[in-house]
């Protein structure tokens, strides 16, 4: 399986941005899926899930709680993330993996960057 990420770019603080992952070489509706970030010097960071098939349940970090959305397109194989009044603090390498949040996943993409700056 394969995922490739991308949307990311710098954004000031207070901006809007929105992440895509493409999925292909597996049964994408069929898996919970997640977006994690990393930090230099960090661990990574479960920021969203969304649950498979018809996405009706999602969990979100509480740095995510109420500016950030999840979302998937199960037609279109794309794993989306909306995230709306950013901070510096969440600059950081963004990425999608197939699991469910903190759990083991099955596949990781390479991360689209984000800086968070003015």
């Amino acid at each position: 399986g394969q995922l490739v990420e991308s949307g990311g770019g710098m954004v000031q603080p207070g901006g809007s941005l929105t992440l895509s992952c493409v999925a292909s070489g597996f049964t994408f509706i069929q898996y919970d899926m997640s977006w994690v970030r990393r930090t230099p010097g960090k661990g990574p960071e479960y920021v969203a899930s969304i649950e498979s098939f018809g996405g009706h349940s999602t969990y979100y970090a509480d740095v995510a709680k109420g500016r950030f959305i999840i979302s998937r397109d199960n037609a279109e194989s794309t794993l989306y993330l909306q995230m709306s009044a950013l901070k510096p603090e969440d600059t950081a390498l963004y990425y999608c993996v197939v699991g469910a949040f903190e759990a083991d996943y099955l596949y990781r993409g390479r991360g689209t960057q984000v800086p968070v700056s003015s």
